[in-house]
C-alpha cells in the first residue's frame, strides 16, 4: 500500500465533508465579524489561540512518535536518531536500564488487555463517572477498550538499599504512548480517546517479606507525584471540539488516577492470602510538612494596560503529590503578600517534590508567573529550615524574572501523648489555631450484621468519615449486610483533646443512614502507642449485634526544633508589664505544661527578673528624635513620650509593636482625645497604616498589638513612623511623632522604652 493510499484510509470522505463544514463556519465567522463592524481583535485573538494550540499537538505528536518507535524497534536505533530525547539512566548512574523488563512486557502485552479492562471498568469507570458529575457530565460508560499494540516502556529502575529488612522498594520511570482504542458515552453522545500518553516515576513496594513463594506478601504501587496525562478526543465530542469538553475530560481523568495511586493514595495488591490486608492496606505516614507561603516579588507584568503600567493579580497552588492547596488572589501586584499556611502528609522520605506554581488570575484564562520545586528529602534532612536563612529568595523557573519567600517546618510522629500540651503551645504561640496538633490514621475493615433497607432488601452500604471539615468515604459494597471494605485514611486533626470522629454507614441506593458512630479521639490517649487495632465497635441505630471492625492510630505532631520558639517565648516574657495580658496565656500554658527538658528553672527565673526591671531600661535607652535644622528655636523639642515594644519574630516572619501608653503630651487646646497612628516606611500606604482607638485622657493606656508582615532581609531597611494625634471636630491635629530606624536596634529582642516625641514636620 503507497502512501496515497494509506492517507486515503487514514482520511475517510466522511471526514473530508466534516472539515468542508468546519471551513465554512469559520468563514461565515469571519464574514459576520466584517458585516458587524467589529475590531480585527476578535479575529487575531483566536488565530494565537490556535496556532499555540496547533504547536502544542506537534510537540505532542513528536514524543508520542518517538516513544513508540522507542517501544517497536531498537532502543539504540532510536537514540541515534533523536539524541536529546534521552532516557534517565543516561543522566544519572544511579538508574539501571531495564530493556530485559521491556522485552517481556512486551511479549505479555497481548495478554494485558483483558486484566486493564477489567480493572477500568470496576475501578476507573465509576470514579470518573463521579468526578465527571461534578460538572455536570453525566451518563459517562465505557464502551470499548482496547489497549493497541504499543506496550509501555520502562526508561530505569533504582532499588534502593536504606529501606526496612521488611520490603523491597524500587522506581520505575513509566512511558506509555500507545495506540489504544477507547470509546465512551456521554451525556448521549458518543466519543474516543486516542494518541493517549503518560509519564510519571512509578514507585514498587514488595511488602512483607515472607518464607514461603512468592516470597512477597504484596504489592504497593504509587505516583511520587502526579503523572503528566494527555489524549486526544475522537468521535462526536472530538469532531464537534465542544468548548472546555476536553479540558474537563482531561481533569477528571488526573484527577481520578491521582485518587487511586498518587501519594497519599496507594494502590495495594496482594500476593498470598494468608498475610493480612492491614499490614498492606493501612497508610504509613513518615510525618508532616508546614509550609508557610510569604509573600513574592518582582513578579512579571502580565495584565499591560493602555498606560503603559503593568500589573498582575498573582496566587499561588502547592502541590505535594494529590495534595493540593491554593493561596488567596492579591490584586493588582507584582509584590504579593500571601502569610499562607498549609500541611501536607508525607508518606515517602525520598521521591516527593513539593511544587508551587505562581499564577496570574484573568477572567478568561490564568497565565503562568512561575514556578519551582523543592526536594521533600532535602527539607526533612534540614528538620526545620528555614529556606529565608539560606537563600533569602527563591528564584522562580519558567518565567523571565520573579522571586517567591517560603518557609517550611518538618513535624515529626510521636506516640507520647504528653507531646501533645507541646503542640498546642506551638499553634497558640504563632496564633495558627487552625494548624494540626495530630494525625490520625484509619483503617476500614469491616462491618457486621448491618440493619436491613427492607425485610427482603439488602443494603448497598459504604462508610463515611468526618473530622471538622475533613470527609472521606469508602467505596459501596453491593447487596450484603456484612461488607468488607478494607481501605485506610489518613485525617489531619487540630486538637485531640476536643475533636470527635463521626462516622455513618449509608445506603447507596437511598442514600438512608443504617447507623452511625461518634468517637472521642482523646478516648486513644490512654491506648498503648495511642492506637487500637481491628476492634469491633457497636453501632448506634442498628441492631445489639451491628458493628464496625477498624483500626485507629493516633500520632502527635512534634517540633523537633521548638526550642527556638521557646527561645521567642522568654523574649515575650521581657515585655513591660502593661503587656502581661498577652503573656499571662504563655504563663498558664507553661504553669501546666513542661515545655521542655532543655528549658531549665533558672531561664525562667532570669526571665523573670529581667521582666520585673524592664521600667528601668527607659533610663539607658537611646532617644530616637525626628529633628529639622529649619524648626524655629522657639518650638519645644520634646512634646511628650509614647512607650512601645518592639520585636520580630523569625518564626513567623512578622514585626510585631505594641503601643503600650503616652505620657507628658503637650496641649494647644482642651480636647484630650488622643489616639496613635503607626506606619511602616518607606511605604506610606494603607497596607502599612495601624492606628489605636481613642482615648480621652492626657495620659492614654492603650496596650494594643500591630503586626507586620515583613522578611527578615528587608527589616534593616524598614522605619517606624509613630505619631500621636489628638482627634478634633474639624481636622485633626498632630501632636507630636517620631522615627524608629530598625536598623539601628537588635530586632530579634525585645525593646520595651519610652521613645520622645517631636513636632510634627509637614512631609514634602
Amino acid at each position: 500500500m503507497d502512501e496515497t493510499d494509506k492517507e486515503a484510509k487514514k482520511y475517510p470522505e466522511g471526514n473530508i465533508y466534516l472539515n468542508g463544514a468546519k471551513k465554512l463556519m469559520v468563514s461565515s465567522i469571519v464574514y459576520f465579524i466584517g458585516y458587524m463592524n467589529w475590531s480585527i481583535t476578535w479575529i487575531i485573538i483566536p488565530v494565537i489561540i490556535s496556532m499555540f494550540s496547533e504547536e502544542r499537538k506537534r510537540r505532542n505528536l513528536m514524543r508520542r512518535n518517538l516513544m513508540r518507535e522507542a517501544a517497536l524497534r531498537s532502543e539504540q536505533d532510536v537514540l541515534l536518531e533523536c539524541v536529546g530525547d534521552l532516557p534517565a539512566w543516561v543522566y544519572f548512574p544511579d538508574i539501571e536500564r531495564a530493556e530485559w523488563v521491556n522485552k517481556i512486557i512486551k511479549q505479555l502485552w497481548p495478554n494485558v488487555n483483558h486484566y486493564v479492562r477489567d480493572l477500568i471498568t470496576n475501578t476507573l469507570e465509576k470514579k470518573l463517572k463521579g468526578n465527571l458529575e461534578k460538572y455536570s457530565l453525566k451518563g459517562f460508560t465505557f464502551q470499548r477498550i482496547i489497549l493497541g499494540s504499543v506496550p509501555f516502556r520502562i526508561g530505569g529502575v533504582i532499588v534502593y538499599d536504606n529501606v526496612s529488612r521488611d520490603e523491597v522498594v524500587m522506581d520505575l520511570d513509566i512511558s506509555y504512548a500507545g495506540d489504544c482504542d477507547i470509546k465512551f458515552r456521554l451525556r448521549g453522545m458518543n466519543g474516543g480517546i486516542k494518541n493517549f500518553q503518560l509519564y510519571g516515576r512509578l514507585r514498587i513496594v514488595l511488602k512483607p517479606l515472607i518464607k514461603t513463594f512468592p516470597l512477597a506478601g504484596g504489592l504497593q504501587a504509587f505516583f511520587l507525584n502526579c503523572p503528566v496525562i494527555d489524549f486526544d478526543l475522537d468521535g462526536i465530542i472530538g469532531i464537534l471540539e465542544i468548548p472546555g469538553i476536553n479540558d474537563l475530560l482531561k481533569k477528571s481523568v488526573i484527577d481520578t488516577v491521582s485518587s487511586l495511586m498518587v501519594l497519599p493514595n496507594k494502590f495495594p495488591i496482594k500476593l498470598c492470602k494468608d498475610v493480612s490486608s492491614v499490614d498492606l492496606k493501612t497508610p504509613s505516614p513518615a510525618g508532616v510538612l508546614r509550609v508557610h507561603v510569604i509573600e513574592a516579588k518582582d513578579l512579571v507584568k502580565k495584565d499591560i494596560s493602555f498606560t503603559g503600567k503593568g500589573k498582575s493579580d498573582p496566587y499561588t497552588i502547592l502541590e505535594v503529590g494529590d495534595q493540593a492547596y491554593r493561596t488567596e488572589t492579591i490584586d493588582c501586584t507584582v509584590n504579593p503578600k500571601w502569610d499562607f499556611w498549609c500541611e501536607f502528609v508525607i508518606l515517602e522520605f525520598s521521591g516527593q517534590q513539593l511544587n508551587l506554581h505562581v499564577w496570574d488570575q484573568d477572567t478568561t484564562e490564568d497565565e503562568t508567573l512561575g514556578n519551582i520545586s523543592l526536594d521533600v528529602a532535602n527539607l526533612i534532612k534540614a528538620g526545620q529550615s528555614d529556606l529565608v536563612g539560606i537563600v533569602k529568595w527563591l528564584g522562580l523557573d519558567d518565567i523571565k524574572h520573579g522571586q517567591i519567600h517560603v518557609r517550611c517546618t518538618w513535624l515529626s510522629l510521636s506516640t507520647d501523648y504528653s507531646d501533645l500540651q507541646m503542640a498546642v503551645y506551638e499553634t497558640q504561640h504563632l496564633q495558627l489555631t487552625y494548624m494540626s496538633t495530630a494525625l490520625l490514621v484509619i483503617y476500614i475493615d469491616s462491618a457486621i450484621s448491618l440493619p436491613q433497607v427492607k425485610t427482603t432488601l439488602k443494603p448497598d452500604p459504604y462508610v463515611h468519615i468526618q473530622i471538622g471539615k475533613q470527609i472521606k468515604t469508602t467505596k459501596t459494597i453491593m447487596r450484603t449486610v456484612n461488607p468488607v471494605w478494607e481501605e485506610g485514611f489518613i485525617f489531619l486533626v487540630s486538637n485531640p483533646d476536643s475533636d470527635a470522629l463521626e462516622l455513618r454507614v449509608t445506603d447507596a441506593k437511598s442514600e438512608n443512614e443504617l447507623c452511625s458512630l461518634c468517637y472521642n479521639i482523646s478516648n486513644l490517649s490512654n491506648k498503648e502507642r495511642l492506637e487500637i487495632v481491628q476492634q469491633p465497635f457497636t453501632l448506634t441505630k442498628g441492631s445489639l449485634e451491628s458493628k464496625i471492625v477498624w483500626s485507629l492510630h493516633l500520632r502527635i505532631l512534634k517540633n523537633e526544633n521548638i526550642e527556638e520558639y521557646l527561645e521567642e517565648f522568654l523574649m515575650e516574657r521581657r515585655q513591660s508589664s502593661s503587656s502581661t495580658n498577652s503573656i499571662g496565656l504563655l504563663e498558664n500554658l507553661n504553669g501546666n505544661v513542661a515545655l521542655s527538658n532543655n528549658l531549665k528553672q533558672e531561664e525562667y527565673s532570669e526571665s523573670g527578673s529581667k521582666s520585673s526591671t524592664i521600667s528601668s531600661m527607659t533610663s539607658n535607652s537611646s532617644r530616637l528624635i525626628r529633628r529639622s535644622k529649619s524648626r524655629s528655636t522657639e518650638e519645644p523639642l520634646v512634646v511628650g513620650q509614647v512607650s512601645l515594644s518592639m520585636r520580630y519574630s523569625v518564626q513567623r516572619q512578622r514585626l510585631i509593636v505594641i503601643i503600650h501608653s503616652l505620657s507628658n503630651i503637650m496641649f494647644k487646646g482642651q480636647e484630650k482625645n488622643l489616639y496613635v497612628k503607626v506606619y511602616l516606611l518607606p511605604e506610606r500606604s494603607k497596607d502599612t497604616k495601624r492606628k489605636t482607638c481613642v482615648i480621652n485622657s492626657s495620659n492614654p493606656i492603650f496596650d494594643e498589638r500591630f503586626e507586620y508582615l515583613v522578611s527578615q532581609g528587608e527589616l534593616t531597611a524598614k522605619k517606624l513612623e509613630i505619631s500621636v494625634i489628638e482627634e478634633r471636630m474639624m481636622k485633626n491635629y498632630i501632636v507630636g511623632e517620631v522615627i524608629i530606624d530598625l536598623d539601628k536596634l537588635d530586632m530579634f529582642k525585645t525593646h520595651t522604652d519610652w521613645f520622645d516625641l517631636g513636632p510634627h514636620l509637614k512631609k514634602d
